[in-house]
């Protein structure tokens, strides 16, 4: 049996499960000890002696299998089965066949949410967490537009321009793609817990972090992998000179994807990255049509107006404001006249019904209910 070969049985795809959480085994040191040792109860039962001899496995791994058993898989698909997730392993038929070609592919996967946004095309959008008002635009221009193709917007949930993003695609009434640098349960930042929560419950998350686990230093890379893995085509909106987006650029550039760099004015710290970009050859984002023909079975029609949904429970400011909002598009100085309250903090209020899935920022500062 091979890594890519389907896991039918439960204590198989326990063992596993087991094995790829296994520190220092990656999908070439799992594929390779599963062609020695036949099945992933094999390698978990196998002498420490006879795995130092399989090719590839130095002995720390060695020493690491021989110290895994099926009670960590069990473990990790209790802990995601609770949090209402899948487990995706290779040759599984939900399992993502774009991450099957990069290198370092995911041994396995855990996922929340809408698991057919897998199938259907994607673009990465990525870009500064500390963001201008243009980027903010641009970002959301970009989801809106590919929720109205029926192409589902990837982003890793970090705050600024990932989150404009995701917002953008489901407020358009798109599929998202939150990929996590940890583990399903963890909110990672605190900040984003309501589209954690939209996103889980009307886009998809995914991870190869086992349920629980927080986040550290080297997992926003491989987090990045993942973000351009699934897409075929990456648009960087902003970013700065050494920016985590452009370990994502890199990571697409790898994988043979598409980059597509948003251009920004002269001497702006959140410009120098995607200046650069197009300076080295990375095609330019000007107009839809940019991103557009690199998906040619894309919808053109935009999506249809969703009706305004029954309020959920809010606190009373958010709640009050939602309501003035029920008659239609309006601006946000307008808003603020009629709440009596300074315009500061009723656009911090319509920032959270925003990221709540209760408003939707409209072009010219105008918001309204969805």
């Amino acid at each position: 049996m091979t890594a890519m070969t389907m896991i039918s049985m439960d204590d198989e795809r326990e063992a596993y499960l087991a094995l790829a959480l296994t520190p220092g085994i990656g999908a070439a040191r799992l594929r390779s000890l599963l062609s020695v040792c036949g099945t992933p109860l094999g390698a978990l039962t196998a002498p420490f002696a006879f795995l130092c001899t399989v090719p590839g496995l130095s002995r720390a791994a060695a020493t690491a299998v021989a110290a895994a058993t099926p009670a960590i898989g069990r473990r990790a698909l209790e802990d995601a089965h609770r949090l209402g997730g899948t487990l995706l392993l290779p040759g599984d038929d939900a399992y993502p066949s774009a991450l099957t070609t990069i290198p370092d592919p995911p041994t396995a996967l855990f996922a929340l949410g809408r698991l057919e946004l897998l199938r259907c095309p994607a673009v990465a959008v990525v870009g500064s967490r500390d963001h201008s008002p243009y980027g903010a635009e641009v970002a959301r221009a970009v989801a809106t537009l590919a929720a109205a193709a029926g192409i589902v917007v990837v982003s890793g949930m970090a705050r600024g321009l990932d989150a404009v993003a995701h917002v953008g695609a489901l407020d358009a009434g798109g599929g998202t793609i939150g990929v996590l640098g940890n583990g399903l349960g963890v909110v990672y930042p605190a900040a984003n817990r309501r589209l954690y929560e939209r996103a889980a419950r009307d886009g998809m998350l995914l991870t190869e972090f086992p349920p629980g686990e927080r986040p550290h230093a080297g997992s926003f890379p491989r987090r990045n992998r993942l973000i351009s893995g699934l897409a075929a085509v990456t648009v960087i909106v902003e970013a700065a000179a050494g920016s985590g987006a452009l370990i994502t650029v890199d990571a697409a550039l790898e994988q043979g994807r598409e980059v597509l760099a948003v251009p920004g004015p002269i001497g702006v710290a959140t410009s120098i990255g995607t200046n650069r970009l197009i300076r080295d050859g990375a095609g330019p984002y000007l107009e839809p049509d940019d991103l557009l023909r690199h998906y040619p079975r894309a919808r053109s029609a935009a999506p249809p107006p969703a009706a305004v949904a029954p309020l959920p429970e809010l606190p009373d400011d958010e709640r009050a404001l939602a309501a003035l909002l029920a008659g239609g598009e309006q601006h946000v100085d307008q808003l603020a006249d009629r709440a009596g309250r300074p315009v500061g903090a009723v656009l911090a209020t319509l920032v959270s019904l925003e990221i709540a899935g209760v408003v939707a920022q409209m072009p010219g500062g105008r918001f309204r209910r969805i």
